[in-house]
């Protein structure tokens, strides 16, 4: 059970701070799905940049949420 929980403790941490860091990124530079894809899902609008910032920034507060609480039940584990 220990080793279950240490692969999903890492899995969460890993996506809190890949999520964390997308959506400050998003932040301080709008317009990179524009430049990385050539798409522009708001017309330069900002709203899909501004949706997304939420998202990422929802799934990064949740992921180190869940990896907190893996790590207490680690602990309680022993492991």
């Amino acid at each position: 059970m220990g080793g279950y929980k240490q692969w999903l403790f890492r899995i969460e941490v890993s996506l809190g701070v890949l999520t964390g860091i997308l959506g400050v990124s998003t932040i301080v530079w709008r317009d990179w799905i524009e430049a990385l894809t050539g798409w522009s899902p708001d017309h330069h609008s900002g709203s899909a940049e501004f949706g997304l910032v939420a998202v990422l920034l929802i799934t990064s507060v949740t992921c180190a949420a869940l990896a907190r609480r893996t790590h207490r039940q680690l602990v309680a584990l022993g492991g």
